[in-house]
């Protein structure tokens, strides 16, 4: 059991931790795939480096801070969260399940758009990217899975019992392990989707077609906003709501940096972890 749980290990989540850490919360940090922060080649706005300091640096310097002031700090793929009796919650990773009392949301704003024509076209009509929230539409229908990594598995656990059958997508990578009598796994390579009014096809780039009722987008690690959606939080294009406080409208659940939009700074991340963390202190308390 943790007081706060915080998924992503950027600046905004790690300012969190320390603010939380500091109040003797017990934090745990969990963190998957890179932070945008870790790509940027050189950083000379951030205050104190008169030199300036790589991304990559400056991104690591903040995970040894916080390991170093005793925050637990874990690398695993989160791909489920569930909401528990008693305002707790259930954090699902690819190694292990845990418990906490809050969540802080802080994985930046990517999301999984696949460079597939006609993917865009059909979102909201046929293409979704939540199973929980659309599974309901597909009863009995044979429906598609892009994606090939944990998530992908995880989304497909969703809709075994919905859908009459699934069909996983890799789109030319290697297959996913899973095993069930209503799922098939294609590696083909995804040309185009079509259809007329709603998906209807899948084409392949060896000409060749398949017939979909609906395609689920699961592609790499799952962001906030996917996580959001599940919980019933509110997000605006795909960027979560939040008030002055990085409180959602679930209480418990805070977000900070990137994923609530904005200015996409540094800067900006750090204030709002910090804001996070020491408003999930006085949520607890109470």
């Amino acid at each position: 059991m943790y007081d706060v749980i915080i998924i992503g290990a950027g600046p905004a989540g790690i300012s969190a931790g320390l603010y939380a850490k500091r109040a003797n919360l017990n934090v745990l940090i969990i963190y998957k795939e890179q932070a945008g922060l870790e790509k940027a080649e050189q950083i000379e706005n951030y205050y104190g480096f008169e030199n300036g300091i790589t991304g990559k640096e400056l991104y690591e310097t903040g995970i040894r801070q916080a390991q170093n002031l005793g925050i637990d700090i874990k690398r695993e793929e989160v791909i489920n969260i569930q909401m528990e009796e008693k305002n707790e919650y259930k954090i699902i990773t690819e190694n292990g399940t845990y418990i906490s009392k809050a969540v802080i949301f802080a994985t930046g704003n990517k999301k999984n758009v696949p460079k597939i024509k006609g993917i865009k076209d059909f979102e909201g009509r046929g293409v979704s990217y939540c199973a929980v929230c659309d599974g309901f539409f597909y009863r009995n229908k044979d429906i598609s899975v892009l994606g090939n990594g944990k998530y992908a598995i995880s989304e497909t656990n969703e809709l075994i019992n919905i859908a009459n059958s699934i069909t996983i997508l890799t789109d030319g990578k290697e297959e996913p392990e899973i095993r069930s009598d209503k799922v098939k796994i294609d590696t083909r390579k995804i040309r185009e989707v079509r259809g007329d009014k709603r998906i209807e096809e899948i084409d392949f780039e060896d000409n060749t077609k398949m017939k979909t009722d609906g395609l689920f987008v699961a592609l790499g690690v799952a962001g906030s906003a996917e996580f959001a959606k599940k919980l019933g939080i509110i997000t605006n294009k795909d960027r979560i709501v939040v008030n002055e406080n990085m409180e959602t409208n679930i209480p418990g659940i805070y977000a900070c940096g990137d994923c609530t939009g904005g200015l996409l700074q540094i800067s900006k991340a750090v204030y709002e972890g910090a804001k996070a963390g020491l408003q999930v202190v006085r949520y607890l308390k109470k």
